[in-house]
């Protein structure tokens, strides 16, 4: 057994997104995976911040899937000297020529639009958090592996992956540190997925790192004839008002994934023949891995439903553009929690209209512009600009690509026996809380440990993690909404508002006394 094996959560601690776990031993550091925050401003600030630990110190990066909340920041890793291997499945490197470049893109043109708003005149300039160039850099570092067969990522580890029924090539990392046996579940998907066969893995593990995104949720078990039952009342609904269906999802996967369903329901002539705008270069891009790829995946039965007729594959800005001028459409665009990309312009001249539709497929972060819209909100902020909420919004839960919590329950078990610890990650508070009550009802004797962001833990065979590094100070505060939110909410009602105020002088005093409080709180 080595000397010890620390383990460090850098992100997806309390959270969901940020994903970024530290194995060190005897020296040798590796990273399995390197994700970008995502959600409330305050939490994607960490982006922007100096990694908690020296980049050129890490030798190499266990990948679990080219999902940006688990590989974005990986070119800013190499960017700032890390210069080792990047391991991970076939696929998912195939994928990451166009995640990363993409991710690239997205940081370079966010930087130069918000230094074009007026509402930032006089500040100071944004330099974007890496380049495409940083990105395609990262990704010619990538070093594919096949499934469940070992590798030495570096000296005195070794690690093998397994299916994690996910996205395509994602996988749950196996790693071996000096005799310490962990493994990280990455994200585990659900039973009944498409394209992918069930979550698989080992028994008899030291450590257990798991996921809890639905930790607090079970879903209704659905399968794939009756998920597309659902999505063919939401289109007939949506498409019956007139104006359009818009639809955030993420480019990779989900885009994929509503494709088969669409092109089968027009086939069966089940909903109206319409036009189908996949609006995101990324998921374009990404379906042509899926296109590659297709004699690996199921449910496919034999058809090309990626050049379905009725599918439009937009690439240029001007094209996407002109939708906006259309009524009676179907738009899927990314990102999936509405915080980039061209799902936002759509939104910004969708959501106020009656007519349209605007349908939820996935999972909404705590501070995301799609958990706002998903709260009720009657106003929203895009690009500076206040947007009435008046569309139809709508949810469907049966896409989601992650394990709920009767599924999350099943893995676990088949995990063990587990001789150290279970820890529980990449969930929101109120999630891993419920997934640990039910995990140690089934389990008593069972160790289980709910990391905060920064904690270090000292791991050995048969014996509970030991805590040795707590977490950051301001972990607390980076959880969840923050004032950012809350001013949004609060800027885009305060017009309203004081219009009810039926008083203008009382109107003029309100105005003085908020004043008066900020600059209390100023001193």
């Amino acid at each position: 057994m080595a000397n010890h094996v620390n383990l460090t959560f850098h992100g997806a601690a309390k959270t969901v997104t940020g994903s970024c776990m530290e194995i060190e031993s005897e020296g040798t550091r590796i990273l399995v995976d390197c994700g970008l925050f995502q959600g409330s401003r305050t939490l994607e600030t960490l982006n922007y911040g100096a990694f908690t630990f020296a980049p050129d110190t890490i030798d190499a990066v266990v990948l679990t899937h080219a999902h940006i909340d688990h590989c974005g920041l990986l070119p800013k890793l190499v960017a700032q000297g890390f210069e080792g291997p990047i391991f991970c499945t076939d696929q998912t490197s195939d994928l990451l020529q166009y995640m990363l470049a993409d991710a690239g893109r997205i940081q370079e043109f966010e930087a130069q639009h918000r230094n074009r708003r007026r509402d930032r005149a006089g500040e100071a300039t944004i330099t974007p958090l890496y380049t495409e160039h940083d990105g395609l850099t990262a990704w010619r570092q990538t070093r594919p592996v096949p499934l469940e067969e070992w590798f030495e990522p570096a000296t005195g580890f070794r690690a093998r992956l397994w299916n994690a029924g996910h996205i395509l090539g994602a996988t749950s990392a196996e790693v071996d540190a000096g005799g310490v046996r962990l493994l990280c579940s990455g994200d585990l998907g659900p039973q009944y997925k498409a394209f992918h066969a069930d979550p698989e893995g080992p028994s008899g593990l030291d450590f257990v790192i798991c996921e809890s995104t639905y930790g607090s949720r079970t879903r209704v078990r659905l399968s794939i004839d009756q998920r597309r039952d659902l999505l063919e009342e939401e289109i007939n609904k949506a498409i019956s008002r007139g104006g359009n269906l818009v639809i955030p999802a993420f480019a990779l996967e989900r885009t994929q994934e509503l494709l088969l369903d669409i092109a089968y329901l027009a086939d069966a002539n089940r909903i109206p023949n319409v036009p189908v705008f996949v609006d995101s270069p990324l998921a374009n891009r990404a379906t042509s891995v899926f296109a590659r790829h297709a004699g690996e995946l199921e449910d496919l039965g034999g058809k090309d439903i990626f050049h379905h007729p009725s599918i439009h594959y937009v690439d240029d800005a001007s094209a996407s553009m002109r939708i906006n001028s259309m009524s009676g459409v179907i738009i899927i665009a990314a990102s999936g929690m509405c915080e980039a990309g061209r799902i936002r312009h759509h939104l910004a001249h969708n959501l106020h209209r009656r007519d349209s539709t605007i349908l939820f497929v996935g999972f909404q972060a705590q501070g995301s512009l799609g958990r706002v819209i998903l709260e009720g909100a009657r106003q929203v902020k895009i690009s500076g600009t206040d947007v009435n909420v008046r569309a139809h919004i709508r949810r469907l839960d049966s896409y989601s690509a992650h394990a709920d919590q009767a599924e999350l329950l099943d893995w676990i078990k088949e995990r063990k026996p587990i001789s150290g610890s279970l820890f529980l990650t990449h969930g929101e508070p109120g999630a891993i809380s419920a997934l640990t009550e039910l995990a140690s009802e089934d389990d008593p004797s069972l160790s289980i440990v709910t990391p905060n962001i920064g904690e270090s833990y000292q791991l050995q065979c048969g014996t509970p993690a030991k805590l040795i590094g707590t977490a950051r100070t301001d972990a607390a505060q980076l959880i969840g909404r923050d004032w950012q939110n809350d001013y949004a909410d609060f800027a885009v009602s305060l017009k309203r508002q004081l219009a009810q105020i039926p008083d203008p002088v009382n109107r003029q005093k309100a105005v003085a006394d908020m004043r008066k409080v900020l600059e209390r709180y100023g001193m």
